[in-house]
């Protein structure tokens, strides 16, 4: 017999008596979860990781393509949010500033926030993985962006409903705030508990409860899937950020949200967890094939760069950074050499001639250059 995931009780809110969803704390029962199925998925989903992790290793600085994968990551789990900005346009922002866009704050946010959390795992001194990290992410997340003035950084205080006009025609009601912070109370338990439950399915479970818990006024879908980017490394699943999940959920974003509803309608974890895993075989996958593809073509531009005839010292330093500027401007070049604007613009040119940059404005002044072969295959399904 299937055990129920939570309970329904009757809250009041905009002068309406709704039926609101308290999940019961995690686990699940694991006979529920663990089906045989499933564990041939865990078992799957496991080695494509561990190959990932082997494929990191095999790159001289992975640290190289840490920078645009963690991009693509924050760029795909912003559409899924209805963003209107691209990889593209988050590189060129990057190499000019001027050009920033509300859509663009909002990935710029995405980064910053991870970035926060890693800090902070990585200090001994810093924040542990808390309802108060969550707290501190979130603000970071919402500062300056649609939601800035729900409460950012704040857990709400007030009911709130996942589609429909008005709570009495929504499609979920998350648990009223007193039960919801009795709910982030037992996930932080669950969070930091010594567990023998296999470390995948544990983040399966957690951003699962995130969700239906429902725990700020907005921006929870961004949050809970940060929390997947942030629990792999720091679980020790990845030791490079080169997984881009919200890939998958972007592709299947419809089933994505069925799988979550489900839960809390029918009991149904095995289907959400079989779809999650499914998400990290698939994305490791491609995340491997993608670094394969990078590697190869670094190593094939590096070798076309050092046997021209007119290669110069700072073209090969250039190149070596274009992996972390992948779009950039003859200033920002002068930055990255620390040399003279007429020594940058060389080696630029130099790489333009190659074939390496490609000018992408067709302006005479303030022109970018971008590493376009490297960003084709960054940008599959961006």
């Amino acid at each position: 017999m299937r055990k129920i995931s939570g309970a329904f009780v009757e809250t009041s809110t905009s002068g309406e008596t709704v039926r609101a969803f308290v999940p019961h704390p995690l686990p699940p029962e694991s006979e529920t979860v663990l089906t045989p199925r499933i564990l041939e998925q865990l078992q799957t989903a496991s080695a494509r990781l561990a190959e990932l992790r082997v494929a990191s290793h095999l790159v001289p600085n992975p640290d190289l393509f840490n920078y645009a994968f963690v991009r693509k990551e924050a760029v795909l789990s912003s559409q899924i949010e209805g963003v209107q900005a691209t990889l593209t346009d988050l590189l060129n922002y990057e190499a000019d500033p001027e050009q920033k866009t509300a859509d663009l704050q909002e990935v710029c946010n995405y980064l910053d926030a991870l970035q926060f959390a890693r800090k902070q795992l990585n200090d001994p001194k810093g924040l542990p993985l808390s309802l108060r990290m969550i707290k501190e992410m979130h603000k970071r997340l919402m500062r300056g962006v649609r939601g800035a003035s729900k409460q950012p950084g704040e857990f709400r205080k007030s009911q709130n409903w996942i589609g429909g006009t008005r709570p009495s025609n929504a499609h979920f009601v998350p648990p009223p705030p007193r039960e919801m912070l009795e709910c982030l109370q037992s996930l932080e338990a669950y969070l930091n508990q010594d567990s023998q439950e296999a470390p995948l399915i544990r983040i399966a479970l957690i951003h699962a409860q995130f969700e239906t818990i429902h725990p700020f006024l907005d921006g929870n879908g961004r949050l809970g899937r940060l929390l997947i980017a942030l629990l792999l490394e720091a679980w020790g699943l990845l030791d490079a950020r080169l997984l881009y999940l919200s890939l998958h959920f972007k592709r299947h974003q419809q089933e994505y949200y069925r799988r979550l509803d489900a839960i809390r309608s029918d009991s149904d974890w095995e289907s959400w967890i079989s779809f999650f895993l499914d998400g990290v075989s698939t994305s490791s996958a491609e995340a491997i094939e993608t670094s394969q593809k990078l590697f190869q073509l670094l190593n094939r531009d590096r070798g076309r760069l050092l046997a021209s005839p007119k290669v110069v010292i700072p073209a090969v330093r250039l190149f070596e950074e274009l992996p972390s500027h992948p779009v950039l401007t003859v200033n920002q070049a002068v930055k990255i050499l620390k040399t003279t604007k007429p020594t940058a613009a060389k080696a630029v040119d130099i790489l333009v001639n190659l074939g390496v940059l490609e000018e992408t404005t067709g302006a005479k002044r303030n022109r970018m250059f971008g590493y376009k072969k490297y960003l084709d295959i960054l940008k599959t399904e961006d």
